[in-house]
């Protein structure tokens, strides 16, 4: 058990200041300020989350909070949440309560509960969606409002830079990503080390695994060859790993710590859905480019990573399709059809508008809007008669 004294001086200091410049979080918008149900945050390691909570702490008032991976905590388990408990008893009634890094300490569910019960308001964050999930609805089950954070999108990397939108500053945020502690750096070795803790704190030691070398050869794999459709059958295949089974629990894995996202092929039948190769996204351009072994410049696939991530933090659960050799369309939502392109050039014209009005053209509630979006081309075409937008992406 942990001493009452070093509880009390932890839950007592005050929620750590957010380094300059600070930045209002699009995800922000949509928390309520007072709430009865637990407030949770999720999202991969150091993309934002805990000065987010921080954020959230300041303006809900009076607050205080427990980072679960705080050495002073370690060891930290059932045994010690009635002296918690008895700890923010002693609070002003409005005082509202954070928990960081949850998933750290065994059963936190509980103390989030029973603060509940005392109608104490609670955020909370954590870097595991399958472990939240599981816990979150077997304990919590219709008390807690999930939000997921990812690092700075294009509008927020526009905030912290202090730059206006423009084809020269797209350019930097694709490359750059929006890591905030990258930002402040520069330096790519924080981010293959982000990717190495993630990958051994959040998955090997969560999933007792002792030998990691297939892992990380897929993760570098699926990080270098974003917005292609993989099998894990071909997965297996190529990258030698023993069992489709394994790589299966592998791209599992790699979800749950949100390094890598899933973008299903449309089609009308759900079993076609689930039966069809995926595509898969890196959850930062910035993460992906300096832990790819590929040297040559990849634009365009820079650029389709952030339009998927974008969609997908708007709730549009954007699918690809095509047919192979044949045609392909990018994205597909229920209101659009989205081709994207560095640039549409002579050369590449006929291929990718093709493949937009095939899908435009898939059966869906209404005729979709077909969009190219592009670096810094605007234009307006009519192909078969439909009106097609190109936009460059920083509008």
């Amino acid at each position: 058990m942990i001493l009452r004294d070093t509880l009390s001086g932890v839950l007592r200091e005050p929620p750590p200041k957010v380094q300059p410049p600070e930045v209002e979080r699009e995800v922000a918008r949509a928390i309520p300020p007072s709430t009865a149900q637990a407030v949770v945050l999720t999202g991969v390691r150091r993309c934002g989350k805990s000065t987010l909570l921080a954020q959230l702490l300041r303006r809900a008032g009076a607050s205080v909070s427990l980072n679960f991976e705080d050495t002073r905590l370690y060891g930290m388990g059932p045994q010690d949440f009635p002296t918690v408990l008895s700890l923010v008893d002693e609070l002003p009634r409005s005082a509202a309560v954070g928990l960081d890094e949850v998933q750290e300490v065994p059963e936190w569910q509980r103390l989030v509960r029973a603060l509940l019960d005392r109608r104490r308001m609670v955020l909370l964050t954590g870097s595991n969606a399958s472990l939240l999930g599981r816990e979150l609805g077997a304990k919590l089950t219709g008390r807690h409002l999930s939000f997921e954070v990812r690092p700075f999108d294009y509008s927020e990397y526009l905030d912290w830079a202090r730059r206006l939108p423009g084809e020269t500053s797209l350019r930097e945020w694709l490359d750059l990503g929006g890591f905030p502690g990258y930002l402040r750096e520069r330096n790519d070795n924080a981010l293959r080390e982000l990717l190495r803790d993630v990958i051994a704190r959040d998955i090997a030691s969560r999933h007792g695994l002792r030998e990691i070398r297939h892992l990380l050869n897929l993760t570098l794999f699926l990080l270098a060859n974003t917005g292609r459709p993989f099998s894990l059958q071909r997965l297996t295949r190529s990258l030698s790993i023993p069992t489709v089974g394994q790589t299966s629990h592998f791209v599992e894995y790699l979800q749950d710590a949100y390094l890598i996202m899933a973008c299903p092929k449309f089609s009308p039948s759900f079993r076609s859905r689930v039966v069809a190769p995926p595509k898969y996204y890196a959850v930062d351009n910035g993460l992906r480019r300096a832990n790819s072994p590929q040297g040559m410049p990849d634009l365009g696939h820079r650029l389709e990573n952030a339009v998927f991530l974008e969609l997908r933090a708007r709730g549009a659960s954007p699918a690809w399709a095509g047919e192979a050799d044949r045609w392909e369309c990018d994205f597909v939502t229920g209101n659009d059809a989205i081709q994207v392109c560095a640039e549409l050039t002579e050369g590449n014209k006929a291929r990718e508008l093709a493949g937009l009005i095939r899908g435009a053209a898939l059966p869906g509630a209404r005729r979709r809007q077909s969009l190219v979006i592009t670096i810094r081309q605007s234009d307006h075409l009519r192909i078969d008669g439909l009106p097609v937008t190109v936009i460059p992406a920083w509008k």
